[in-house]
């Protein structure tokens, strides 16, 4: 079973931009969410990533009309990440069309409200986002770090159920400088069981091949789309091959 390919949506103002290393000042816009999402789908693609940049700066969802737009016009499976603070802005996402919710931030400052979301809505419907600086999770938007350590902040979930962890090293988002495979083994190596999600970095076609062969489950991928570093078909014709 090859890499899973998760194609990544990042919105502001309904937009579909990307930012450099998590900052806003770093911005580069790329055209319509919903146009994307139909590519994606065109080409074959199931599954797709949508983060609210807008709402993970302002910490409550911005950006649900978008992501129903791409809920109702598409079939893809789309997680939904970004300002999901509160119960109002889990239900919001969950009615606005998303499979799945990714949160981050409330896992290192409310655990036990992260905890009651994992019980009333199941493991299978929670991705823990872990954003990682320095070997330190990153919080609110990557704009503060925490004092949690990687490998015991996914111990203390795992434990708990999460089986799905979407990982990003900020020093490689947006730079498509390369991923950070070192760190995902370290991860895989102690959580063999876990779905990992790698996120960050990745600039072309070997790189996805590189995450395959080191054994990492799952990849976002969003830059190297908009820059053409990657050919979509030709992503799709080697996954499926």
């Amino acid at each position: 079973m090859k890499i899973e390919l998760i194609p990544a949506i990042d919105i502001i103002d309904g937009k579909c931009v990307r930012l450099t290393k998590g900052d806003y000042d770093q911005k580069t816009v790329y055209g319509e969410p919903l146009d994307m999402a139909l590519e994606f789908e065109r080409i074959g693609f199931k599954r797709l990533h949508v983060v609210d940049l807008d709402g993970a700066k302002s910490k409550h969802i911005v950006n649900d009309g978008v992501l129903k737009a791409i809920t109702t016009k598409t079939s893809l499976t789309v997680d939904f990440g970004g300002g999901i603070k509160t119960d109002e802005d889990l239900e919001k996402a969950f009615e606005a069309g998303a499979s799945m919710v990714t949160v981050g931030s409330i896992a290192v400052t409310n655990p036990d409200l992260f905890m009651g979301w994992l019980e009333k809505y199941g493991a299978e419907r929670m991705i823990l986002g872990a954003d990682v600086r320095h070997g330190k999770i990153s919080i609110n938007g990557w704009k503060e770090d925490s004092a949690e350590d990687l490998l015991p902040f996914l111990r203390k979930y795992i434990d708990a159920g999460v089986s799905n962890v979407l990982c990003t090293e900020i020093s490689k988002d947006g730079t498509l400088a390369g991923p950070a495979i070192d760190l995902y083994k370290q991860v895989m190596d102690t959580y063999p069981e876990l779905h990992l999600i790698a996120s960050g970095g990745v600039s072309s076609i070997d790189d996805i091949k590189a995450l395959d062969a080191a054994g990492i489950p799952a990849v976002v991928f969003g830059k190297s789309i908009y820059e053409g570093k990657i050919n979509l078909k030709e992503l799709w014709d080697w996954q499926n091959a």
